[in-house]
């Protein structure tokens, strides 16, 4: 995604999140997320510049999909992550553990309107 300009807001970068769901072989998304963790990798995405969130779920419904909540304070610093030496070492989990992905990006809006609102318990 390199050279894509941030998103904008009325003139302002806004963040953006990445939801990917990994899936593979019986127990094998489970097992990247766990690597990530112990071997200090997800530490070292989540100490780059701009990132904000980064945490892996195990789905209930299906116990082999893992999914990696991914957010990003704007474009440029996802670009810089993805530009990173941190990429290759995570595109080297994936391919120990044979892991197919879903991606699905999200950006910040400017808040919800009053009927969302009255569904939302805060």
């Amino acid at each position: 995604m390199s050279g894509r300009m941030p998103f904008r807001k009325n003139g302002d970068t806004v963040a953006l999140t990445i939801n990917i769901r990994y899936t593979g072989a019986p127990g094998a998304a489970f097992a990247f997320a766990r690597e990530m963790e112990t071997s200090g990798t997800a530490d070292a995405v989540r100490a780059e510049d701009g990132n904000l969130r980064y945490e892996y779920f195990q789905a209930l419904a299906d116990p082999d999909t893992v999914l990696l909540v991914d957010r990003w304070a704007d474009q440029a610093a996802l670009d810089a992550h993805h530009a990173s030496p941190m990429m290759s070492r995570i595109a080297e989990l994936r391919d120990k553990y044979d892991l197919h992905m879903n991606v699905e990006r999200f950006v910040d809006s400017d808040g919800g309107s009053a009927d969302e609102d009255a569904f939302l318990r805060r």
